[in-house]
């Protein structure tokens, strides 16, 4: 059986090794030069960066997919991290959270005043409902009759009064926490899915549990080593890769997949074909004769992002590889991206410094910082000032809060912003994750990993269903290995 993937990102990627592992005869079409989709590498000077996500959690699952190749584990090697995050306030607090839950409960007990055995059982309820929903709603398809029959569901189901979905997550933050600073570095949890906390469900506070109980880990070699990981299986594999080559038709007779049309080829014959471009331009440019299914593309569109890569050429102590600097005003920033569709004047910044770690990512006298904004999608704004506005007031809050003069000591630059998210790795309006989940039926309205209308047709990546984020990618290559083979 012959099988083509549209995309390298890694929800592509793992359903490619997931299918050649069936013994089919699979072919990756990657539109850019190199593989990976968002998860590739920049060099500026003597400068490293991670173009795209920064946060890693539960690398077993790459761990699964060498195992199922047959390769040494030790061809992709991570360390999980002693911090999971430094918090920095708009009144000169900082709070380092270590991983670990109750290493985490014990510091906000001592730094922002909780009660530590809340904050644990908290954390330990977010365990529970993470393994309660993982077997049901995370690594299998939720649009099959069948999935409805799995075993785990009575356990799930027993335990929906647990999981906030008719709250949102800020109300349930406030409701737990004493402090607005504690809600507000739970709350920011949101963003991970390009959503806002004062709209999603409480159901997505078990993001907390990766972040906290566990920690997050750091490949050696930077974020890209996950790509480059998956294209070693994928050749180990015996799988085509065809770099620089554009799907730009999904072939569809009788309402069956037949094959491809490329930049290259006018036609290449397949028997199934699995989508891991953004499922919005999927149904628009590839399938341009196919109804698309409104109710599921139609929803609010995730969060975006502006983001600068800054070689800075000094070290700074106070900071390590995740960083977050908190807006005075959490809830307006909030209602900027997703209702105003604008960049609030006053910003939550993340900092990423992998050089910490991989002391080789920047020389020996700096470091290699992502500095990353939440922005809206686009909608025909002026980004050009907007990210010179939004870079002069980045310069401005980093150089204040860390005592420094920042603009003098960026020695490399480079920017990404809305419209590059868009060009580049194909989001629809820029759009990283595809839909928000600002709403409770919204993991509901993601769209499926199969097509209910074409025989053959796969949806993989973080724009369907489970949702988006490496973990939640690599787990919909899972779930269409499971509905290939059943």
């Amino acid at each position: 059986m012959k099988v083509g993937i549209i995309g390298s990102g890694v929800g592509g990627m793992a359903t490619a090794i997931r299918l050649a592992k069936l013994g089919m005869d699979v072919t990756v079409f990657e539109a850019n030069s190199f593989t990976g989709g968002k998860i590739n590498e920049l060099k500026l000077g003597h400068y490293r960066f991670d173009r795209g996500p920064s946060v890693f959690t539960e690398p077993e699952l790459i761990d699964e997919l060498i195992e199922l190749v047959g390769e040494d584990k030790s061809i992709f090697k991570y360390q999980y991290l002693a911090e999971s995050c430094r918090y920095f306030y708009p009144d000169g607090q900082q709070v380092t959270l270590p991983s670990g839950r109750k290493e985490t409960a014990q510091t906000l007990e001592k730094e922002l005043g909780e009660n530590s055995k809340t904050v644990e059982e908290f954390l330990g309820n977010m365990e529970k409902n993470y393994k309660a929903v993982y077997p049901v709603f995370i690594s299998a398809s939720l649009h099959r009759t069948s999935q409805w029959l799995n075993k785990y569901v009575p356990a799930a189901l027993l335990r929906l009064p647990k999981y906030g979905l008719f709250d949102t997550m800020n109300s349930i933050n406030e409701r737990i926490f004493k402090n607005p600073k504690t809600v507000q570095i739970f709350n920011r949890l949101a963003t991970y899915n390009g959503s806002s906390p004062y709209l999603t469900p409480g159901m997505l506070n078990i993001i907390s549990h990766l972040e906290m109980n566990r920690g997050p880990a750091l490949p050696f070699g930077g974020m890209v080593s996950i790509s480059k990981t998956l294209r070693t299986l994928a050749e180990k594999s015996n799988i085509k890769i065809h770099l620089s080559e554009r799907v730009e038709e999904i072939i569809i007779r009788e309402k069956k997949v037949v094959g491809l049309r490329t930049s290259k080829s006018d036609f290449i014959p397949f028997d199934l074909v699995v989508s891991n471009m953004d499922v919005h331009y999927t149904y628009e440019r590839l399938l341009p004769n196919v109804p698309q299914p409104k109710e599921n593309l139609n929803q609010e569109k995730s969060s975006s992002a502006i983001v600068f890569y800054w070689g800075i050429k000094q070290k700074f102590n106070e900071l390590g590889v995740h960083n977050i600097f908190f807006s005075k005003n959490y809830s307006s920033e909030f209602e900027n991206i997703f209702q105003e569709k604008k960049l609030s004047d006053d910003c939550t910044i993340y900092v990423h410094i992998t050089s910490k770690v991989e002391k080789s990512d920047a020389p020996e006298y700096g470091e290699n910082w992502f500095v990353m904004v939440n922005a809206p999608i686009n909608i025909g704004q002026d980004w050009e000032t907007v990210v010179q506005q939004t870079r002069n007031a980045l310069i401005k809050r980093l150089s204040e809060q860390l005592n420094c003069s920042l603009s003098e000591l960026i020695e490399e630059e480079a920017v990404m912003d809305p419209r590059d998210l868009e060009q580049m790795y194909f989001g629809k309006q820029g759009s990283i994750y595809g839909n928000a989940s600002n709403n409770r039926m919204a993991a509901f309205y993601r769209h499926p990993n199969f097509s209910k209308t074409i025989k053959g047709l796969y949806f993989a990546g973080v724009t369907v269903h489970p949702g988006g984020g490496i973990p939640l990618a690599l787990n919909s290559a899972r779930i269409i290995e499971k509905l290939v083979s059943s």
